[in-house]
C-alpha cells in the first residue's frame, strides 16, 4: 500500500489537504477520502506545501470552497484541478 499525499475529509469537499513534505508539480498523488476510505489519483499542477489545499476540480473566481463538508470561503482567483489553493486565491466570506 502506498502512502497518500492528499486527504479529502468529506465527499462534498472540493479541496483536499497535502499531508507530505515536498509535494512537487507533476506528482501523481494518491488521494484518500477519509469519510469512506476510498481513493483516487490526481496530478499536482503546482508545488504545494504540507497543510495547504489542492483543488479537486477546476475552480472559478467566486466559487465556494468546501472542506470538512463546510463552506470555508470563496475563490478570488480561479485555479485548475490539481492546483494550489491557499490565502493567495481563497478568502473568507466573513469580511
Amino acid at each position: 500500500m502506498s502512502i497518500p499525499q492528499l486527504l479529502v475529509h468529506d465527499r462534498k469537499d472540493n479541496v483536499g489537504v497535502v499531508v507530505v513534505e515536498g509535494l512537487t508539480a507533476g506528482t501523481e498523488m494518491l488521494c484518500v477520502v477519509t469519510e469512506d476510505n476510498s481513493d483516487f489519483k490526481m496530478t499536482a499542477k503546482a508545488d504545494v506545501p504540507i497543510g495547504h489545499k489542492v483543488a479537486l476540480s477546476d475552480l472559478d473566481e467566486g466559487d465556494t470552497i468546501i472542506k470538512y463538508g463546510e463552506d470555508i470561503g470563496r475563490m478570488v482567483v480561479g485555479v485548475e484541478r490539481g492546483g494550489h489553493v491557499h490565502v493567495h486565491n481563497l478568502k473568507t466570506k466573513r469580511w
